[in-house]
């Protein structure tokens, strides 16, 4: 699955110089905001390790970098510590921090929470999940996304105005005297770097600008206060960390051996971050895998995408560095610079470890508050200002308060909250909205629409029935519990007044208990009053994959004893209907009596002769049940007379379906537009019994017809006549069914 062919090594040696360059482009872009979340999530511990968060974030760069596009399915994606990990975990810290935790404990567990996150989008990868991810609401990942950015503003505040670590954003901002003047001025100047930048240099990313923007401030600063060029137990700077082959070795030493150290209330604590987080993740590197597919007119695999992000966070964590995603920004870099393939981002993954290697001592002198400038204007830049709008549209206000409730409890209560919140409640929207579309696409009167059984060629005459009896209903859209009620109060009425309800389900989206419940007390309604409850157009599978017709079985709504049944078409339940009424009316059709050719009523009062020379024209068929007399795209130049049985006429639409057109007994003409113009026949034609037909060819006919032109006359204007009624029977249906 994972192996890498021919073709993409060749591929590989084509691009390399491009890649390089995107890796490279999209390594500046993604490393200085994998080191400011690093610090984001260690600076509530307290301590120097913020500088250790710093070594996090590299570390995390590096791992995700590497691994992730070498297993993953979306070439050109550059995967890094992300916003959405970064505000998580940073809020679990302080949640475990104040429940008084260890400090080594709480580092343990959050290594714990990006090992479990990343084995479960490789479970979600394998069990086929990255399809449907996809399909999570708009408005829960905008006021999603939306809540991730005030909490990294929000949290990033103190940093910028450079008040103590142990200070909330409320107290920090209340408490002007614990501000420093030196922090504001390069959070500033961070600031405006990274606005006013991109304006005059594009190709050089801003947030690379931004930062040695600001690491030159500080140092001019520091020429002026002698006090502020110390690196040691200065909290206005990073501070130095650890470096060096011995450190990877002791990080990751450490973490394995202390795992064991870990209890089961300590597991059980880390158990739904960590489904949130890879949830979370999960989501934002798939929605950067299909705004890259748009820009770039490819296809990504979903599920091996969450797998090779799986198999990153998991070497990342077992690294010492934090999780991540799929990011937006490096990997429009990346695609901007020339990268095209895979290796591009592990271009950027190498090329974060050379810089981790080379300038870790500089590292040291990053001031704290240029992280947060940066911060700052990414969470800015998260927040989605387009959905405002929605607010000002009365069609869109609820979709907009979906948003305003996921940042609402983001922000006051947590981010697994606030994910679970705003899928319910988006739920609850869906579910109102179906309640308010109709479930009746149309009812039409039995008066309206007739069955495909010819029952008078000649006239194209019914017997007289009560139309009124008669009514169907062509249902759509999805049958729960949330539009039983409309359901049945569609339907109920009728079932006093009515001996025969047809229900059309061919535009039925889905099907729940409730709904057949209320189907199985319409039937029990019917049944009392000696009438029928009709299915036709079942669907076979349902788009859930329900097997609508077995559910409709299973729940006792049809069942072979009872006053429910189901046809495979509105024409069938019409003829079978036709058929009720014409027994009841003794003027049923005996299909096992045979008419043979000098009763057909076409024929009658023929003289001897012409008589024997049709006969000598005809061949007599017999055809077993289920049999075809003809198929379309066969020689058409036949025409058959049916003796005994029953034939049914098709018409081919599309695959396996099939549009009815006639259905034929005794004394009827099929065939005829091939016989007439003399092409292929254009419909199949098959016995629903054994049935015996007259097939006369158009050879035989043009000979008969020249000896006797009256007869030819008449066969020509009784296949003129039967093609007339079944036209006529077919417009009536159309009107009926667009009306």
């Amino acid at each position: 699955m994972f192996t890498i062919s021919p073709s993409t090594f060749i591929s590989f040696r084509k691009n390399f110089s491009g890649d390089v360059l995107g890796g490279l482009a999209a390594m500046l872009v993604a490393l200085p905001s994998a080191i400011a979340f690093g610090v984001i999530i260690f600076s509530p511990l307290g301590g120097a390790l913020a500088a250790q968060g710093a070594l996090a974030g590299i570390l995390g760069a590096t791992a995700l970098g590497i691994v992730a596009p070498t297993f993953g399915g979306c070439p050109r994606l550059i995967t890094a510590p992300c916003a959405p990990a970064a505000a998580l975990l940073s809020a679990l810290a302080i949640s475990f921090t104040q429940q008084g935790v260890a400090t080594q404990s709480i580092l343990l567990m959050l290594v714990l929470i990006g090992l479990l996150a990343g084995l479960i989008q490789i479970a979600f990868g394998l069990v086929g999940i990255g399809r449907l991810i996809r399909f999570i609401p708009y408005p829960v990942v905008s006021g999603y996304l939306s809540g991730v950015g005030l909490i990294i503003i929000g949290g990033q505040i103190p940093k910028f105005l450079g008040a103590p670590a142990d200070l909330s954003l409320l107290d920090a901002v209340r408490n002007p005297s614990d501000w420093a003047w030196q922090s504001i001025l390069v959070g500033m100047v961070v600031i405006a770097t990274m606005i006013l930048i991109p304006r005059i240099i594009r190709s050089v990313p801003a947030a690379i600008l931004a930062l040695l923007s600001g690491v030159a401030c500080y140092l001019l600063l520091g020429q002026m206060d002698s006090t502020l060029m110390n690196t040691e137990h200065n909290p206005l700077l990073i501070g130095t960390m650890t470096t060096g082959e011995s450190g990877f070795r002791e990080i990751i030493s450490a973490h394995w051996h202390a795992l064991h150290a870990l209890g089961t209330d300590s597991v059980a604590k880390i158990l739904v971050p960590a489904l949130t987080l890879a949830t979370l993740l999960s989501i934002d590197t798939l929605k950067t895998c299909v705004v890259l597919d748009a820009m770039t007119s490819s296809h990504h695999d979903s599920n091996r995408e969450l797998i090779g992000q799986g198999l990153g966070n998991i070497s990342s964590s077992i690294a010492g560095g934090i999780p991540g995603a799929g990011t937006m920004g490096a990997s429009m870099i990346n695609i901007s610079s020339g990268g095209k393939t895979r290796f591009s981002g592990m271009m950027a993954g190498g090329f974060s470890l050379i810089a981790y290697l080379m300038l870790a001592p500089l590292i040291a002198w990053v001031p704290v508050a240029a992280l947060a400038g940066i911060l700052i204007v990414v969470g800015f830049r998260m927040i989605d200002r387009h959905s405002m709008a929605f607010f000002f549209t009365r069609t869109t206000r609820l979709d907009f308060a979906v948003i305003i409730l996921v940042i609402l409890v983001a922000l006051f209560i947590d981010l697994i909250a606030a994910s679970g919140a705003g899928i319910a409640f988006a739920i609850m929207l869906f579910i109102r909205e179906q309640t308010r579309s109709s479930v009746v696409r149309n009812h039409i009167e039995g008066s309206e629409i007739f069955s495909k059984r010819v029952i008078n060629h000649q006239a194209g005459e019914r017997p007289e029935r009560d139309d009124n009896k008669t009514i169907v209903f062509e249902l759509q859209g999805s049958l729960f519990f949330g539009t039983a009620s409309q359901l049945q109060s569609a339907i109920e009425p009728e079932t006093d007044k009515r001996k025969y309800i047809i229900l059309s389900m061919r535009r039925v989206q889905s099907l729940d208990v409730t709904a057949t419940h209320v189907l199985e007390q319409i039937k029990d309604r019917l049944e009392l009053n000696n009438a029928y409850l009709l299915f036709c157009d079942i669907p076979k599978d349902l788009p859930s994959g329900l097997k609508m017709k077995r559910f409709l079985k299973d729940t006792g709504v049809v069942m072979p004893t009872n006053k429910a049944f189901a046809f495979a078409e509105l024409g069938d339940a019409l003829e079978w209907v036709e058929a009720r009424e014409l027994e009841a009316a003794t003027l049923k059709v005996t299909l096992d009596t045979p008419q043979d050719i000098r009763s057909m009523s076409i024929f009658s009062g023929r003289s001897e002769e012409t008589m024997l020379d049709l006969e000598s024209a005809l061949e007599l068929r017999h055809i077993a049940a289920g049999k075809k007399i003809f198929k379309t795209e066969a020689s058409g130049n036949e025409l058959f007379f049916i003796r005994r049985g029953m034939v049914k006429v098709m018409i081919p639409i599309r695959k396996k379906e099939q549009y009815h057109l006639a259905t034929c007994g005794p004394g009827e003409i099929i065939g005829g537009i091939g016989f007439l113009d003399s092409s292929n026949q254009s419909s199949i034609a098959f016995a629903m019994v054994d049935t015996e037909v007259y097939a006369l060819s158009r050879e035989n006919f043009d000979k008969l017809a020249e000896q006797h032109r009256t007869l030819g006359l008449a066969i020509i204007e009784h296949v003129a006549l039967s093609l007339s009624l079944r036209l006529r029977v077919a417009i009536g249906e159309i009107q009926a069914l667009r009306g």
